[in-house]
């Protein structure tokens, strides 16, 4: 079976920058939903929203440059140029979750509020990455697999002409089973920190086996690429929180 051939033009191209807002937009709205079942003031989502859009962006583009330096000190002008690629999703999370914090520093219920954002983030990234598809960006090694894709036009962020694993469709389908994952089991989730250390776990599993996909270039620390070693920090978190609330509920039974 011939691998797909994906022809990215132009509008496809700039569907880059489309598909990321509708995935901060999606995002930013099932977290209003999720805070309206939790009781919290749904009124305080838009303000959160764009703080952690803000520091998703910034925290994804540094880690990118941080990934490879080199790129951005021969031309810094690329420093801001998003468009052009070069979000690392990892990034954001740490990111957006440090501006979110920042914003409710002041605020009660702060863990209630990570677990009313955490299936808007899986939301946010099975929307994204479709983005991610269309640039040609995040793209993965060769593949003989039947659902391989070939990129064939020049503005592609990817290499051309050669069949390749679809990591952009690996990650959307991630979130968008992480997004299911935690609408289906929230009735267990009652602790509050549950549903953000869930999150945080399946998130960072899935990244990590995805990474072995993965072809661009994401920097190296021994074995592993500096993304997964990331990935393996937010498991490692979130291992702590699920294992502390459990810890929590025996000891009050």
């Amino acid at each position: 079976m011939q691998p797909l051939l994906l022809e990215i033009g132009p509008v496809a191209i700039y569907a880059y920058g489309v598909f990321v807002a509708a995935a901060f937009l999606a995002g930013m709205g099932w977290t209003m939903h999720e805070a309206g079942l939790r009781g919290l003031d749904k009124t305080r989502v838009p303000a959160l929203g764009l703080s952690i859009i803000a520091g998703g962006i910034l925290g994804a583009r540094l880690l990118y440059i941080c990934i490879d330096p080199q790129r951005f000190i021969n031309d810094p002008l690329e420093i801001p140029a998003i468009w052009n690629g070069g979000l690392v999703f990892s990034g954001g999370l740490a990111g957006g979750v440090l501006a979110g914090w920042l914003t409710l520093r002041k605020q009660p219920h702060k863990m209630q509020w990570a677990d009313a954002m955490a299936p808007g983030l899986a939301l946010g990234q099975c929307i994204g990455r479709i983005g991610c598809l269309m640039a040609g960006c995040c793209y993965g090694s060769m593949c003989t697999l039947p659902w391989a894709i070939t990129f064939t036009n020049p503005q592609s962020l990817a290499p051309l002409y050669r069949p390749l694993h679809p990591t952009q469709l690996y990650h959307s389908l991630s979130g968008l089973l992480t997004f299911l994952i935690l609408i289906m089991v929230r009735k267990r989730l009652k602790r509050p920190g549950d549903a953000t250390g869930l999150f945080l776990v399946l998130f960072s599993v899935q990244r990590f086996v995805i990474e072995f996909f993965r072809a661009d270039y994401r920097g190296e620390i021994g074995m592993f690429s500096a993304t997964q070693v990331v990935t393996g920090v937010f498991c490692l978190l979130g291992l702590i929180l699920l294992l502390k609330n459990h810890a929590r509920s025996k000891r009050n039974v």
